[in-house]
């Protein structure tokens, strides 16, 4: 039988609120502290205020304030009198930096900014498509046009061949597949290296091209129509009516 050591019961057999079995720190921990410091928690006696408000902040303090360095308990006060906070923006600086603001306000808008520049960030996906040793050429034109698609979204390709049991002896088919396939993609796509065997799998991966891809213009609608130049009044000149024709 495993040792088991003795540990007493509380008294009343109830645990200590918001303790954990067998000791340990509470589940309450307390208020997390804020991301910045700010108002008493700012060390440094002397830091560099910024801030599109300063009009404000110049009313309160009854002088001109302008972007520079002051003594932080100067600021503190200040901040103080309007109801808001001096928090630290960039405390590696020296001095570090500060702006007096509503902490709760200036929060919101750098969650805000942040969520819009994660909506906004272009998500790379890896798109794999699959081939075999003896694909037919409509399904490589097939499987071409959706990579061509894939690329041009932003997005990564992976082209792999899967051989089966003893289809394996055909892997120079596999890299000959591969390789046009980077081919025909050059202008959409270029590939991070050659094809590789990897076990039955072969395959490549290929990273779009910087900047909008530039489709090709074939046939008469390549060359733009000239409107047609009239011809001057001296040039022009009218062809002679046929005579009425004759009724029996």
């Amino acid at each position: 039988m495993a040792f088991k050591p003795y540990r007493p019961k509380p008294p009343g057999g109830a645990r200590p609120p918001g303790s954990r079995p067998g000791g340990g720190r509470p589940y309450n921990r307390g208020p997390r502290p804020p991301e910045h410091n700010i108002n008493n928690f700012i060390r440094a006696n002397e830091v560099r205020l910024i801030g599109d408000n300063l009009e404000e902040i110049s009313t309160a303090a009854g002088q001109t304030v302008e972007s520079g360095v002051y003594p932080t308990s100067k600021l503190q006060k200040w901040a103080e009198e309007l109801g808001l906070d001096l928090v630290e923006i960039t405390p590696n600086a020296v001095p570090p930096v500060v702006r007096i603001v509503d902490y709760n306000k200036f929060l919101y808008q750098k969650k805000k900014r942040e969520k819009e520049l994660k909506a906004n960030a272009v998500k790379v996906e890896l798109k794999e498509i699959r081939f075999g040793p003896e694909t037919g050429e409509h399904d490589f034109e097939f499987k071409l046009r959706h990579a061509k698609s894939f690329l041009s979204e932003g997005n990564k390709v992976k082209a792999y061949v899967q051989f089966r049991g003893r289809a394996i002896v055909f892997k120079e088919r596999g890299e000959l597949l591969l390789l046009r396939f980077m081919k025909e993609l050059e202008e959409h796509g270029s590939a991070d290296q050659l094809p590789r065997l990897e076990g039955k799998r072969m395959h490549v991966i290929l990273s779009p091209k910087k900047g909008p891809v530039k489709k090709k213009e074939s046939g008469p609608s390549a060359q733009p129509s000239k409107p047609p130049t009239s011809a001057p009044p001296e040039a022009q000149v009218s062809a002679p009516m046929p005579p009425p024709a004759e009724v029996e």
